[in-house]
């Protein structure tokens, strides 16, 4: 097939290879002219025959609706677009609208795979009409984990459910690097425990918690033992906050999801305000020791006011 494929970065330049070594033709648009094909949307629109294919890999939000805003006038009735990128579920109703409109299908797909898909596939999570899905079969057979489609493809819905799929996907993701990153932390505060990568490695094996993830922590230690070159601060894409609000709009409990997210906000504050109030109120009410603030407002002296 020959498609479109709009965004560059770091997972939609290892698309575009690995549909090419499948023997697609892929046209790529970026803003960065050293990894775009074409100057400009239009011109890689007209590089393509109808029906048109395009694939956005864009950020959410309004980059995303701006560039499916400018395909609109630029596609034809019959022509389809595939978001894969992490937009939120919503977005993709009314993406679908606007190109209900002009004639234009649109697909929704969530993708896994990061950095590493290249080599090993990516996960994909689909929403739209079914024959519209069939239609770019060959498109995700191509991108997809090598093996049966059911292991690494879903046809989960209608328009959106790819989506949705993929931002429960990343809510249990968050729970599971907090879940390692709790366990990494105890084993290194523990003096009995003396080598701590070596028993995060003989988990990677015949134990109920090796996955994936726990490769890439060992893969970590391995340049960085004690991960002394990192700093402790996490961003959060929004999918895990999405997730969180939809637990509470459907009364779903998900308290372990809920308590990744907020950790990731705790690693922001180098002095917590909420913490330092706790410390107060254990002094006030039952004299327990405080630390006062040094310098630079980080742990100053221990004060026992017992």
């Amino acid at each position: 097939m020959r498609i479109g494929l709009v965004g560059l970065g770091k997972m939609g330049f290892n698309m575009r290879e690995r549909l090419r070594r499948a023997g697609h033709e892929v046209v790529g648009y970026d803003r960065n002219p050293r990894a775009s094909d074409v100057a400009s949307l239009a011109d890689m629109v007209a590089e393509l025959t109808g029906p048109r294919v395009v694939w956005l890999m864009v950020p959410a939000g309004e980059p995303t609706k701006q560039a499916v805003a400018e395909l609109a006038e630029l596609l034809s009735a019959g022509d389809l677009i595939i978001e894969g990128g992490n937009s939120r579920y919503t977005d993709d109703r009314e993406h679908a609208s606007t190109l209900a409109e002009h004639g234009i299908d649109y697909l929704d797909c969530g993708v896994s795979g990061g950095v590493w898909g290249l080599e090993v596939g990516y996960g994909l999570m689909v929403g739209g009409d079914a024959a519209v899905v069939e239609r770019v079969m060959p498109i995700f057979d191509a991108l997809r984990p090598e093996g049966p489609r059911e292991e690494g493809f879903a046809h989960a819905g209608g328009v959106g459910a790819g989506h949705y799929a993929k931002m429960v996907h990343n809510g249990i993701e968050y729970g599971l690097m907090q879940a390692y990153a709790e366990g990494f932390e105890l084993l290194d505060a523990a003096p009995e425990v003396t080598d701590v990568p070596a028993v995060l490695k003989a988990w990677s094996r015949g134990t109920v918690v090796r996955s994936w993830l726990l490769d890439l922590l060992i893969k970590a230690l391995e340049s960085d033992p004690e991960l002394d070159d990192l700093r402790g601060y996490v961003e959060d894409s929004g999918e895990g906050r999405w997730t969180v609000e939809e637990a509470l709009n459907h009364a779903v409990p998900a308290p372990v999801i809920s308590a990744a997210l907020f950790a990731r906000f705790a690693s922001r504050q180098p002095d917590s305000p909420a913490m330092r109030a706790v410390a107060a109120l254990r002094n006030q009410f039952g004299g327990h020791a405080v630390q006062n603030a040094g310098p630079t407002s980080g742990a100053g002296r221990v004060t026992d006011n017992a």
